[in-house]
């Protein structure tokens, strides 16, 4: 057994079925061996396109995501799955090729210091420089990537420690290993308590519910304490949604550039969950928060309890477990739930949200983005892994789609709000769930990125149906500088024929210019079992740019 077969042996150990890789220096002994040992070789046409595969599995599923690439400008490329895992909070491990360990440091070819460039994304990150390292390099960066807020981590392998013998090392398997995210800490009990009562006692409470609710399974325990005590839930846009169905208490997104009704503003607790103090939540400043309101923060990581700002009530523990511990002490204590308050909230929401819900008009003139995502509603189902990648479009599925309901199979590209990883991310998709449709609504910006990995998912036999909105510009730039100064610059786009492009690449393309062809377009790609881009032309508008015809 060389290095290589033994990182081969730890991974699949932990139930990582595949990696995504571009090949290069340093790799072939452990593409060699991951071939060998039956570990699927999902290899793409760019190192982002690795990178954001591995972290689409990992933000969809909670397992470790793996990818692999060779050294030097390839380690770099591979940052953009890397950086959207560190703003995300996945579990990522990025594993990198290097020339040999004699020259390191000696002007090798590609040589770089490829740790230290990690480290600050990284929540572990190591040079291994011994093939007996290995088993426990790989154990440590799983329980990195796994606990607390979970996070990317990496791991530099030189070639000669791949290919050196590894002679019979004792698989680190053969104990119990951490495989995914699993993070169970009841809050203390006190503290649970003064919070349940800070909030029966608060006059507009309201929860802020982000991804660390997702990745602690949350969804279903949440939405039972606001049903019990009356509070109103909203989740930051790009954060990962947990309420699968309508949901009365679900009062959409805050932070979008379209707005929102004025709820978070006028709060006087606000439940903090999850999520982290940043723009969308407007830092918690005060103004535009209301004087004095006070904040109670849930989370099961330590470090981010007192990140940005300072909480009145601090608990350190799960989303799941403390939700339910205050459902609990809200029941026992037979606290005052908060109907009024809600009741105005949602009042609020259907005025705010009214513009978008009903679909818009055929009017004769070029489609807008809320034509895509109207005629998407037909053709979404519970069981579809819907992406969306893109700032105006995906400004549009926030505000059609999510005001009552925000779903955990939705990813978008993640706090980052980086745009152009969702094709790789839509073959992650299908790699975490096979046999679910995969729906990837995209941006013609976003979508420029990621058109060779079209090719990449046909070689691959990992299909989806990509709608690929195109207003030959990248929207929500262009509505910004309009308003700002009237003129748009360096934000307009030349025309592409995108369903023709789809053909060279060996999937099917297809031109949809109706709401009516749009939905059966994708209803069509779903049944052909074949990667399936549709091109739809619309006219530049966002949401905060409605027009009234289209109403």
């Amino acid at each position: 057994m060389n290095g290589a077969e033994l990182l081969v042996r730890e991974l699949q150990s932990r139930g990582v079925s595949f990696v995504s890789v571009l090949c290069g220096n340093g790799l072939d002994s452990f593409l060699m061996a991951a071939s060998k040992a039956g570990l699927r070789v999902v290899d793409t046409r760019n190192e982002q396109a690795a990178s954001y595969i591995a972290e689409t599995y990992a933000r969809l599923t909670g397992r470790v995501g793996v990818c692999a690439v060779s050294s030097g400008v390839a380690h770099v490329n591979a940052f953009a799955g890397l950086l959207n895992a560190y703003y995300d909070g996945a579990p990522v491990l990025l594993i990198t090729g290097a020339s040999h360990s004699v020259t390191l440091g000696r002007g090798g070819f590609q040589d770089l210091d490829q740790v230290a460039l990690a480290r600050p994304l990284c929540k572990f990150a190591e040079l291994v420089t011994g093939v007996r390292r290995i088993p426990s390099a790989v154990r440590e960066a799983f329980a990195a990537a796994t606990t607390g807020r979970p996070g990317p981590v990496h791991l530099t392998i030189p070639a000669d420690v791949l290919a050196a013998d590894a002679g019979e090392i004792e698989a680190q398997c053969s104990r119990p290993v951490r495989t995914r995210v699993a993070n169970v800490c009841p809050g203390d009990e006190a503290l649970v308590r003064d919070a349940a009562r800070a909030i029966a006692e608060a006059s507009r409470p309201i929860i802020v519910a982000g991804t660390g609710v997702f990745y602690a399974g949350g969804g279903e325990a949440l939405i039972r304490f606001a049903q019990l005590a009356g509070i109103p839930i909203v989740t930051p846009i790009w954060d990962r949604g947990v309420v699968d169905k309508p949901c009365a208490q679900f009062l959409g997104v805050v932070g979008a550039a379209s707005g929102e009704p004025k709820l978070l503003e006028d709060a006087d607790l606000i439940v903090l969950a999850g999520a982290a103090v940043d723009y969308r939540v407007r830092c918690l400043d005060s103004p535009p928060l209301a004087k004095g309101v006070k904040v109670v923060r849930i989370d099961a990581d330590s470090g981010q309890l007192h990140r940005g700002a300072e909480p009145d009530i601090a608990i350190l523990g799960d989303p799941r477990t403390v939700f339910e511990q205050l459902r609990q002490c809200y029941a026992a204590d037979r606290l005052a739930g908060h109907g009024q308050w809600l009741a105005e909230a949602q009042q609020r929401h259907r005025q705010f949200y009214s513009r978008w819900v009903s679909a818009p008009r055929s009017t004769g003139r070029p489609l807008t983005g809320a034509h895509i995502v109207h005629s998407l509603r037909g053709v979404i189902s519970d069981e579809t892994i819907f992406l969306i990648d893109g700032g105006n479009i995906g400004q549009w599925a926030h505000m059609v789609l999510c005001s009552d309901r925000y779903p955990s199979n939705w990813p978008t590209c993640g706090a980052s709000a980086v745009v152009g990883w969702g094709f790789p991310g839509a073959m992650g998709a299908r790699l975490a769930f096979p046999d679910r449709p995969v729906l990837l609504l995209s941006g013609d910006g976003a979508a420029g990125f990621g058109l060779p990995e079209l090719e990449s998912s046909v070689r691959q036999k990992l299909p989806f149906v990509a709608v690929v909105a195109d207003d030959r510009a990248w929207g929500i730039v262009v509505t910004g500088q309009r308003r700002w100064k009237g003129v748009s610059v360096a934000s307009e786009l030349g025309g592409t024929d995108y369903a023709r492009v789809a053909e060279g690449f060996g999937a099917r393309g297809v031109r949809a210019e109706t709401m009516d062809e749009i939905a059966r377009a994708v209803k069509d790609g779903f049944a052909s079992g074949r990667t399936t881009l549709v091109h739809v032309p619309i006219r530049i508008a966002g949401p905060s740019e409605l027009d009234t015809e289209d109403a």
